[in-house]
């Protein structure tokens, strides 16, 4: 893409950059990296506080304007008179995440200075949330018919991920009208030596050389299927004694240690690695030592370490809940099945069954979807189309109101 002479100054608005947080924060960190070279220029405000270490970017500038109060919601008094004195600055603003309070700043903010937002939900629009959790849907409701329907209704564009997230956003509340934009998403390659990265994970962990490893990464939690994962490999493995599972993530939720007995009483507690959160070298280190991905996740928008296994040819061996499993499929780019015991049982014997030269295969097909659809200058350059475009609107839309003149 050609770079305009006049750089797009774009605004992010994000809870928390805490890498513990999972994908959103990783994905802004993904999104503003591409900026430089597309002719954009990123600024990160959050909720988290001013000396958070997180907010030491080498690519952006990031203000933290925290801690947000009200739990969840994270109300901060900061957020609205920043978002005032400096709206300005900005040709347009991203914001990342419903339910939250820097969605209702935004929109109070910008549509008075006329600077166009966006809204990543993130997928958190998907009915799945609706049925797990009841009593929090219905909590939802209200504060869809207070605030959080207002936020996307006026928003330039709600940003999807992929083309099954948008449609399942469909289905969660009513009343729903909204501009909505498939912009895609994905992950960046990592810098560094792979071998390098490889061996420094083995290193860490040298108890897992010459194992056949299978690898979970993300956090600890129950939406992502880490129990159905634990049953799953304990039948497994009495298939393939090399076989050896790597749990890496943070334990955000205490859920570990039940699931490290439900280990034990599989009799595979030794054959399992609990890792913590991997980042950096030791997480790319982990995705390449592994000669596999698992994700048999209940509910997952995108999934960012599915796409940043693609990238280092490791396949993946996701649930149909992945909501780009569609793709993977597609391209053969791995195993797909559903989010049970059952399917997550099939998913692992299907891989085990599979010869040497059929995973090398589907390893370099992998490498190849990633390459096609997950690359994320390819999704930066999809949003920032979609933000021009926007912009380009805003000003004629302005131009016509000043040349209207007064009324005769």
């Amino acid at each position: 893409m050609t770079e305009t002479a006049s750089p797009l100054h774009i605004l992010h608005l994000i809870t928390s950059l805490n890498p513990a947080g999972g994908g959103p924060a990783q994905g802004v960190r993904n999104i503003t990296a591409c900026y430089g070279a597309l002719g954009a220029v990123p600024t990160i405000v959050s909720l988290d506080a001013p000396d958070a270490p997180w907010l030491e970017l080498g690519h952006a500038r990031a203000v933290g304007l925290g801690p947000g109060r009200g739990g969840t919601f994270s109300y901060a008094p900061r957020l609205l008179p920043w978002l005032r004195a400096h709206a300005g600055d900005f040709d347009a603003a991203v914001v990342h995440g419903l339910w939250q309070y820097p969605g209702v700043a935004a929109r109070r903010a910008l549509r008075t200075a006329g600077v166009p937002y966006f809204v990543y939900p993130h997928g958190m629009l998907d009915p799945w949330f609706r049925h797990e959790y009841p009593l929090k849907h219905a909590k939802k409701c209200l504060y869809w018919w207070l605030a959080q329907h207002a936020v996307l209704r006026d928003a330039a564009a709600v940003l999807f991920t992929c083309e099954e997230e948008r449609r399942l956003a469909r289905a969660s509340f009513r009343p729903y009208r909204v501009r909505e934009a498939v912009v895609n998403y994905g992950t960046t390659l990592p810098a560094g030596g792979r071998p390098e990265q490889r061996d420094a994970f083995l290193a860490a962990f040298p108890a897992l050389h010459g194992q056949r490893l299978l690898l979970f990464l993300g956090r600890i939690h129950e939406k992502k299927g880490c129990d159905l994962l634990i049953d799953g490999f304990a039948e497994a493995a009495s298939r393939e004694t090399a076989l050896h599972l790597v749990m890496a993530g943070p334990d955000q939720t205490g859920w570990q240690a039940d699931l490290q007995r439900r280990a034990a009483e599989h009799g595979v507690a030794g054959r399992i690695t609990w890792t913590g959160m991997l980042q950096g070298d030791l997480k790319w280190g982990a995705l390449q030592a592994a000669e596999a991905f698992v994700l048999p996740s209940h509910q997952e928008n995108f999934g960012i370490a599915v796409a940043e296994a693609l990238a280092v040819g490791t396949p993946v061996l996701i649930s149909d809940k992945v909501n780009i499993w569609r793709e993977i499929e597609a391209d053969d780019a791995g195993l797909v099945a559903p989010d049970t015991r059952a399917g997550t049982v099939s998913l692992l014997q299907d891989w085990l069954v599979l010869s040497p030269d059929e995973r090398q295969q589907m390893a370099a097909r992998a490498r190849d979807c990633f390459a096609q659809r997950f690359e994320m200058r390819q999704a930066v350059e999809n949003l920032l189309a979609v933000i021009r475009a926007a912009r380009d609107t805003n000003r004629k839309g302005a131009i016509a109101d000043a040349t209207e003149g007064p009324p005769a």
